[in-house]
């Protein structure tokens, strides 16, 4: 009996499972971030181009460490390589609709905060 082939697309489905620690709480994976730029499989061979939303993203570090371990759950992957680029650039429409909406501010939830300090700032 063969093993499954890996595909770019069995890939990027397991990378759904991996999440930016900035939007972890939000569930948002790196794939809906639009921080997966590219996956490469070459036989047992991984390798995933990441383009981070900053130049200084604190957490490039976990999510390298986060993609492998993930990846090497799946059955014949041996090796994964996961690297920054800085081409093409990070921008907001990089997002998927899933986490427009979950990053969207719930301005019908912040109103009364906006009121409460107003009302605290003509009492002062």
């Amino acid at each position: 009996m063969t093993e499954p082939a890996i595909t770019p697309e069995t890939v990027v489905d397991a990378l759904r499972e991996v999440y930016d620690p900035c939007c972890a709480d939000r569930g948002i994976s790196i794939v809906d971030m639009g921080v997966v730029e590219d996956v490469r499989v070459t036989g047992a061979r991984v390798e995933v181009d990441l383009v981070l939303t900053t130049g200084w993203c604190p957490f490039v570090a976990s999510m390298s460490t986060a993609i492998p371990e993930r990846l090497h759950q799946l059955d014949g992957i041996e090796h994964v390589d996961v690297r920054t680029v800085w081409e093409p650039v990070w921008t907001p429409e990089r997002l998927s609709e899933s986490a427009r909406d979950k990053l969207a501010l719930p301005l019908e939830q912040l109103i009364p905060y906006r009121e409460q300090r107003l009302a605290q700032q003509k009492g002062a």
